[in-house]
């Protein structure tokens, strides 16, 4: 067994299939598909149930993929040492955020990242939920993650920084049962239609939190994209409770942004590994001071 063969794995795993890994990885298909079987016949364990085109992870299979990640990244993590003796002119860093803190503070972040490193590169990965950030940062996908969470969580293997916090506001169109500038208490939302997010979201959290004290709200659309929540808004569909990192995107397109009364917060946090590579470190050093 070679590192190779772990990142042969890893890519066929993450993009689901043989073929798309191949083009991925710039390989013939037949070459990455004996590289799999090599791997098997080294481990004495079949990795995949081959179903027709499909590949199914067996047991053996789920099992390797966190410690093969660790091997990937340790040698990552190793190489990239040795180049920060020179400094750090070139690099990457794989970031895990979830949506709305990928507005803001994320953006920030790397802005101020890449102007005292302008040879670094940034690769951001999707997380719709502050376990999935977790999840993605201890299994290797991404170095350092960044999330929210109306409570923090406690997590294993990771390190959690808290690093301040966002408050809930209202999204609703110009003309709709609002007006600019007002501040809506919970018993004012009774009887509307709300655009709301999936199980699992701080935004998703609020709205069935009012839910449970008795006020009737009509759920009118559940959706993962948060970027189709505020032209859901502004044409009239329903209103949306949403992290305020949105607030100057939903002004500028037209919408008026409220304040909720009682106010209500999500808690930001930093997610790292114990060994970072010199980028990543140099990034949550950039993260920090902002």
């Amino acid at each position: 067994m070679d590192v190779r063969q772990l990142e042969y794995f890893l890519a066929v795993v993450d993009h689901g299939s043989v073929s798309k890994a191949a083009m991925a990885l710039y390989l013939a298909q037949p070459s990455l598909s004996q590289a799999i079987r090599s791997l098997e016949r080294d481990l004495g364990q079949t990795l995949f149930h081959r179903i027709g085109r499909r590949l199914v992870l067996t047991e053996a299979g789920r099992v390797l993929i966190e410690p093969a990640r660790q091997v990937v990244r340790g040698l990552e993590n190793a190489r990239a040492s040795v180049e920060s003796v020179a400094g750090l002119a070139v690099g990457r860093v794989e970031i895990a955020a979830m949506p709305s803190q990928a507005v803001e503070p994320l953006a920030r972040m790397i802005q101020a990242f890449v102007e005292r490193h302008p040879g670094m590169s940034v690769s951001v990965r999707a997380a719709f939920t502050a376990t999935a950030v977790i999840d993605q940062v201890r299994g290797g996908q991404a170095e350092v993650g960044l999330l929210a969470a109306t409570d923090l969580p406690v997590a294993s293997g990771v390190t959690l920084e808290p690093i301040g916090r966002q408050r809930f506001v209202l999204i609703a169109p110009a003309d709709g049962p609002f007006a600019a500038g007002s501040t809506v208490r919970t018993e004012d939302l009774a009887g509307q239609r709300l655009i709301v997010g999936q199980p699992g979201t701080g935004m998703r959290r609020v709205v069935d939190e009012i839910r449970a004290s008795g006020v009737e709200l009509t759920q009118v659309v559940e959706t993962e994209f948060r970027e189709a929540i505020l032209p859901l808004v502004l044409g009239g569909v329903g209103i949306a409770v949403l992290a305020d990192s949105w607030a100057p995107l939903a002004r500028r397109a037209g919408a008026l942004v409220l304040e909720l009364d009682p106010p209500r917060y999500l808690h930001l946090a930093l997610v790292r590994r114990e060994q970072l590579t010199p980028t990543a470190d140099a990034f949550l050093t950039a993260a920090r001071e902002l």
